[in-house]
């Protein structure tokens, strides 16, 4: 079987990469970052140019695009650019080279919109106003994705892992290690919000699971995740395990929520770089629940997550790392 992954070099795309080249697949990585895992083709491309996506594709029976660009901050149109315009590019070239599967890395936050969710399912709607250009712009990315299935024989899917985490992760949890360590991290809300994770190992495996069960799973979107936990003491169990002081400072999600938009305005106002310090995303996602029910990936994918508890956090902190797994940052972004 020939595959091509679409931000194979990051984070999660090495993994799916390194699970396929196990089954004895030949494995192409189509990434603007260079390296790849061992064992796997490379050919570098820019998801944005239609000519050398389609070319890329073809010879390959199936595509897993995971490439995106991912964040809370940012130029509307690099969002729209990448996500869905360079989504729309891997549709037309798995529709022209007869693809037989596209598996879609997607993101819980299509559906996100102020407010928590506890407990939806796959019928949730896309919200009429996104608080994000990256969600915004995977929501459309994620219809278009769907409502193509069948089209020239191809069959797609969506998945919607939430907070992919694990060893080598460059950004979630180091972001957090590092606010914590200069005594910035503070907990917003009242500290009951329960949200779901993902192993990227766990997320990974999704993704070949989705592939097998391609007839099923066909033209719909799944929520993925490892486990659900109590956000705030476990961000605190990780700043234990790293020898870190815990969160004891609080604000509340009104407060932080109204910071954000003010910082969003000021950055906006005056084009200041980087990400401002707090957004209204970052407040929702900090001080709300974020969890779902997984019924349809089971059933659907037989999707079983064996990543949880001591055992991811063991290797997150490096005791049972696979020194054999890539540790690749590139194209491939973490989705929340």
């Amino acid at each position: 079987m020939k595959v091509l992954v679409t931000g194979g070099a990051g984070f999660l795309g090495s993994r799916i990469v390194q699970r396929l080249l196990q089954q004895g697949a030949q494995v192409t990585v189509f990434s603007r970052a260079p390296g790849a895992p061992a064992g796997a083709a490379v050919n570098a491309g820019d998801l944005r140019d239609p000519a050398a996506i389609a070319a890329a594709i073809q010879g390959h029976e199936v595509v897993f695009h995971v490439a995106a660009k991912a964040g809370v901050w940012g130029r509307r149109d690099e969002y729209f650019d990448i996500n869905l315009q360079g989504t729309r590019n891997v549709l037309l070239a798995c529709q022209q080279h007869r693809v037989r599967a596209l598996i879609h890395t997607s993101t819980p936050s299509v559906v996100f919109a102020r407010g928590g969710i506890e407990g939806g399912d796959e019928s949730l709607p896309y919200p009429a106003r996104f608080l994000t250009h990256y969600a915004h712009s995977k929501a459309l990315a994620e219809q278009e994705v769907l409502a193509a299935n069948g089209i020239a024989g191809v069959r797609t899917v969506a998945l919607r892992p939430h907070l992919i985490w694990g060893h080598g992760d460059p950004h979630l949890l180091p972001r957090v290690l590092a606010r914590a360590r200069a005594g910035k991290l503070k907990q917003v809300g009242d500290g009951s919000n329960r949200v779901d994770i993902t192993h990227v190992r766990d997320a990974a495996q999704a993704h070949l699971d989705a592939l097998d069960a391609i007839e099923q799973a066909a033209g719909r979107a799944f929520f993925i995740a490892s486990e659900t936990v109590a956000l705030w003491p476990w961000i605190n169990t990780v700043l234990h395990r790293a020898v870190v002081a815990p969160v004891t400072g609080r604000v509340s999600s009104r407060a932080a929520y109204a910071a954000g938009a003010v910082l969003e305005t000021v950055w906006r106002l005056f084009g200041l770089s980087g990400e401002p310090p707090m957004t209204r995303f970052v407040a929702e996602n900090l001080a709300a629940s974020h969890w779902f029910r997984h019924e349809a990936a089971r059933q659907a994918l037989g999707f079983q997550p064996q990543w949880t508890g001591e055992k991811a956090l063991d290797e997150f902190f490096g005791k049972q790392a696979n020194p054999a797994e890539p540790v690749l940052a590139g194209q491939g972004a973490s989705h929340g």
